[in-house]
């Protein structure tokens, strides 16, 4: 995962308070983690309005807890697939904040597969996390900092009951950062060990 970079000037506070914002805080009881439940079961139907019904419930719960506004959502069929001469890239899901409405893709690009349930789960909390960037933090754009990337994995890891990991970061070009992944899972088999 690759940040943006920051802006130049304008929106440069909001930038840099969505990077330094790193947590989210989570209800105490586990609740979503029965819905997701529910939306790993839904998939291995392979029915997108059955998956779409559980993701619709699990978008419900989590813009009550935090209090905005539920935003609706699409789930779609194969992954959106852009070939150019040196490079191919899929869309996983998006997030418009003018009609709060995340879509997301259930099957692989290539293949039409179902996704893993980690890969759709992923998605669907860091398209929310757009949503609560514009709703909860009233922020004027949603960026990919790393305050994004650490609010969505606290989300993910805690709907799918695992526990969170370490994130570690690496600085690159033009004031970007990317995950160092060797450190981050390295890290996590430690804590793990030590529990």
């Amino acid at each position: 995962m690759l940040t943006d970079a920051p802006p130049r000037k304008a929106n440069r506070a909001v930038f840099s308070e969505s990077d330094r914002s790193r947590t989210l805080d989570l209800p105490q009881d586990g609740r979503w983690l029965t819905i997701s439940q529910s939306i790993e079961s839904a998939m291995k139907s392979e029915t997108t309005a059955d998956v779409r019904r559980v993701c619709a419930e699990f978008l419900g719960a989590t813009s009550e807890f935090y209090k905005v506004p539920a935003c609706g959502i699409r789930v779609l069929a194969a992954r959106p697939l852009r070939v150019r001469e040196h490079w191919t890239s899929e869309l996983f899901g998006d997030y418009s904040p003018e009609t709060m409405l995340i879509r997301v893709w259930m099957r692989t690009a290539v293949r039409k597969e179902v996704t893993s349930f980690g890969t759709f789960l992923s998605t669907l909390c860091h398209e929310f996390c757009h949503h609560l960037d514009y709703q909860k933090f009233e922020f004027h754009d949603s960026w990919h900092t790393r305050g994004f990337y650490e609010r969505a994995a606290a989300l993910y890891h805690y709907a799918r009951g695992t526990p969170l990991k370490k994130l570690f970061w690496v600085p690159v070009a033009g004031g970007r950062w990317r995950i160092d992944w060797p450190r981050t899972i390295r890290s996590g088999k430690t804590n793990a060990a030590s529990v």
